[in-house]
């Protein structure tokens, strides 16, 4: 499983080079459209930033996967938008968007996770790789 620092430093690696490049590398990874989350820290209050990929989009609902690489704790920005769920994301580098998030119901993640792990199949290494079951997160424009 990455460190916390790992995990840092990939992000910023990944904005370093949208930026760099001026969005024409990184909009996608192991074809899946790549995505900046903010999510609000649910002790500090701040707003957090994270790269992540999108394995479904519907329309203009985007589903994220709280993998963390199948480590047996929820990522730090799950934990923010479940307790807050107003979020912005930045799609494919585009424009920030107020969207709000929830966490799949269980007969939601029971349709949509055959159809994550056929975008990437790491996914399902990751469920095996724990006890917990790894969520997924819609992302809904907020009305």
């Amino acid at each position: 499983m990455p460190s916390d620092l790992q995990l840092k430093i990939m992000n910023t690696l990944h904005r370093t080079l949208l930026t760099v490049t001026g969005g024409r590398v990184g909009n996608s990874f192991l074809g899946m459209s790549s995505l900046q989350l903010t999510t609000i820290g649910r002790k500090s209050g701040d707003p957090h930033k994270v790269m992540l990929t999108a394995p479904v989009i519907d329309g203009d609902t985007i589903v994220v996967v709280a993998s963390r690489g199948g480590d047996p704790t929820h990522p730090a920005w799950f934990l923010n938008l479940r307790d807050n769920p107003n979020v912005e994301v930045s799609l494919r580098n585009g424009p920030e968007r107020p969207m709000t998030a929830h966490v799949a119901s269980p007969d939601e993640r029971a349709a949509l996770w055959p159809r994550v792990i056929a975008s990437y199949k790491g996914y399902a290494d990751y469920q095996t790789k724990t006890t917990r079951e790894i969520p997924l997160v819609l992302l809904e424009p907020r009305n």
